[in-house]
């Protein structure tokens, strides 16, 4: 016998009551009850939250294929899925509207398909002829790759478990839907529900599955958090508006870094791999620039060098204004607290606008000297060298502290034919032809700029 009992659930957590609570007591967070059914009997239990019968096995037991993972072809990708597309893992591909989930997601049926793995493609949003012309604007043809239309979750399974597909791209996780839940696609309940039938069949059958999930006004996954921790790896793909940049990147992922970062280009023909986005960041660089330095930062094992700007100008009256973009703010707040500290400028007063050229988000504290660099260059309106790199980390009392991976910087650096590298004392740099000057204070980052 199936019983049905309403609940509330958390979106936040998961956490589950019999009664709606303003604050959840497991993550804190206010107003993130939702009305959830569940059920109890049989029906409650779930037949498909199982992997088969496998017993009990020693460690050492266990055969590891030889092909565990699967290469798309596409090295941007393959580098954010840790070497390839684990199988039987199950993937949660989020971004916002129009950013190019759906073409990066058929771009990636494409070049498995072109392996001669079949790709089985099911779309819950778009029609049959929508997707093909996607396709041949992508000038995709391969007969691996198969479609349909299709929403309900168990008849998904059934399909997985009767093609065998080397790879299977659902489109999107919102508009799947189980049968015996009683609220609609796209709801707490639906979305779990359907996440966990399909994180089953993935393990069951061995075939990895991509799940093309939406993204709320807050930059979330929509639908539950429980399906972020159910997935195997979450990847979001992203860009500040109307940049030319698309970054993919892993904010989980159990089978390899959550460091890295995959980069295309959006163009009339689709989505194209960035294999050298630090050449086409700081292409066209006059010699000298007023409020402009460059920097080494690492993604992962790739170095990748980009332009920090900025301007400041002297507001007469009211607060003056603090505007960042691709840094963290309170990281160039305390900047600024450093630099009026230690090298006494009278910043208080000034209106100050810093920018990461392309649209890269900078997560890492080696770009600290370099964002100091074009604060001081713009304020006291003297030039800085473009073949000149900064890396090093503030300290609060001014220090310049050590980076890692400084030879990879470095030899990105030398590369792209920079002559000079600004870096903290101490370090202990290898082999390389360029001009390298240690500083240990940030005082002196204004002898430097002044030669």
């Amino acid at each position: 016998m199936v019983k049905k009992i309403n609940i509330f659930s958390c979106v936040s957590c998961g956490y589950e009551s019999n009664k709606w609570l303003g604050k959840c007591p497991s993550c804190n967070e206010w107003n993130s009850f939702v009305e959830d059914a569940k059920f109890k009997g049989k029906h409650a239990a779930g037949e498909y939250r199982n992997f088969g019968e496998t017993g009990v096995m020693a460690l050492p037991e266990i055969i590891l294929s030889e092909e565990e993972r699967i290469k798309t072809g596409i090295i941007e990708a393959d580098r954010v899925f840790g070497g390839g597309i684990v199988k039987g893992s199950i993937v949660l591909l989020g971004g916002e509207p129009g950013i190019g989930k759906s073409t990066l997601a058929l771009m990636l049926a494409g070049k498995t398909a072109e392996q001669g793995c079949k790709v089985l493609y099911i779309s819950g949003e778009e029609s049959l002829a929508q997707i093909k012309m996607r396709a041949d604007r992508l000038k995709i043809s391969s007969n691996n790759i198969f479609l349909v239309t299709e929403t309900a979750v168990e008849k998904i399974a059934a399909l997985i478990e009767k093609e065998k597909p080397a790879l299977v791209i659902i489109d999107s996780i919102q508009t799947v839907y189980k049968d015996g839940v009683d609220s609609v696609a796209g709801s707490f309940t639906q979305v779990r529900e359907s996440g966990a039938h399909l994180l089953y069949t993935a393990k069951k059958t061995g075939v990895p599955i991509i799940l093309i999930g939406h993204v709320t006004k807050d930059g979330m996954i929509a639908g539950p958090k429980t399906l972020e921790h159910m997935v195997d790896a979450v990847i979001y793909f992203e860009s500040e508006k109307y940049l030319q940049f698309r970054i993919l990147r892993a904010e989980k992922n159990r089978f390899g870094s959550t460091n890295e970062i995959g980069i295309f280009e959006m163009t009339d023909e689709g989505l194209k791999e960035v294999k050298s986005p630090s050449k086409m960041l700081l292409e066209n660089l006059a010699d000298e620039k007023t409020g402009s330095s460059i920097v080494t930062v690492m993604e992962g094992t790739r170095a990748l060098m980009l332009e920090i700007q900025a301007l400041t100008g002297r507001r007469a009256y009211g607060t003056p204004q603090r505007t960042v973009t691709g840094i963290d703010y309170n990281r160039f707040l305390l900047i600024l607290a450093i630099m009026e500290r230690k090298i006494e400028l009278s910043l208080e007063s000034q209106d100050i606008f810093v920018n990461v050229a392309g649209g890269i988000k900078v997560n890492e504290t080696a770009a600290d000297l370099a964002v100091a660099a074009a604060i001081y260059s713009s304020f006291t309106e003297r030039p800085v060298s473009t073949k000149t790199v900064f890396m090093g980390e503030l300290g609060l009392d001014g220090e310049v502290r050590q980076v890692k991976h400084l030879d990879l910087r470095i030899q990105e650096a030398q590369r792209l034919g920079f002559n000079k590298c600004v870096i903290p004392a101490k370090s202990k740099p290898g082999k390389t032809e360029m001009n390298i000057v240690m500083i240990k204070d940030i005082r002196e980052i204004a002898g430097i700029i002044r030669q």
